[in-house]
């Protein structure tokens, strides 16, 4: 549980600073930001992820809106998450509930993230700078030290037929009726987890005897028919309950 100090702090963003680095040079858009938008000056203290696990304490050596140095006061490492989830989802038709997807899971606990195209998709074109730029907000307002990996799109086939696949213990959540695994009472028998979500027409048919013959277990989400961007997040409260975060 985050401290009280914590959970009200601002946290910025820059991927090149380390525990080693003594100044650094805040990007254009957080430098704005930080001079015009929240008025910093010289000698405040701002906190700071690499989204690589650490948090920074700085403190402002010049507060320019094009260009703000500071330097580095503290470094704290972050533990990671006890499991590293891998979710594949096929992007939504509506792509505000794609993003919406990405934000929550984000604040939730994920690790890695592949949009997918599948037969049934109905959008086949996604903006993942917009993506990433959702997913680094999500990361920073919910105070985590830690940015979820955001793969480009790429076909079911090609998904499936890639040297990673079955690396390790991999679901697919479908819509058949048949006998399934309930993600929620599954007990952990490895930190790494993946799992399938379809776009709103469900995997094909031929999608689904594909996953099984290459060892993907079917798993179901509840009772409900959920639309593809709820499946995904039910699924990752799912891991991250059974993890007890």
């Amino acid at each position: 549980m985050l401290s009280q100090k914590r959970h009200n702090m601002q946290l910025f963003y820059h991927p090149e600073v380390t525990h080693l680095t003594k100044q650094f040079v805040f990007e254009k858009e957080e430098s704005r930001h930080i001079a015009k938008v929240l008025r910093k000056k010289e000698g405040d203290r701002l906190h700071l992820t690499n989204g690589k696990g650490y948090f920074f304490t700085v403190e402002l050596l010049s507060s320019m809106p094009k260009q703000c140095v500071a330097e580095v006061l503290t470094a704290e490492k972050q533990s990671p998450l006890p499991y590293s989830l891998h979710l594949v989802v096929a992007p939504t038709k509506l792509n505000d509930r794609y993003e919406w997807f990405l934000e929550k899971a984000t604040e939730i606990g994920v690790s890695e993230i592949t949009p997918i195209l599948c037969d049934n998709s109905e959008r086949k074109v996604i903006k993942a700078e917009r993506y990433e730029k959702i997913i680094l907000g999500a990361m920073k307002q919910s105070l985590k030290a830690h940015l979820p990996i955001l793969n480009p799109m790429i076909s079911f086939k090609e998904f499936i037929s890639s040297e990673k696949f079955g690396t390790t213990p991999t679901f697919i959540a479908h819509c058949n009726d048949v006998e399934k695994q309930s993600l929620k009472l599954l007990k952990p028998t490895s930190n790494q987890i993946t799992i399938l979500i379809g776009p709103e027409g469900d995997f094909s048919e031929k999608e689904i005897e594909m996953a099984l013959q290459k060892m993907a277990k079917p798993i179901s989400l509840g009772k409900s028919r959920l639309r593809t961007e709820t499946a995904a997040i039910v699924a990752c409260h799912s891991i991250a309950y059974n993890y007890g975060q």
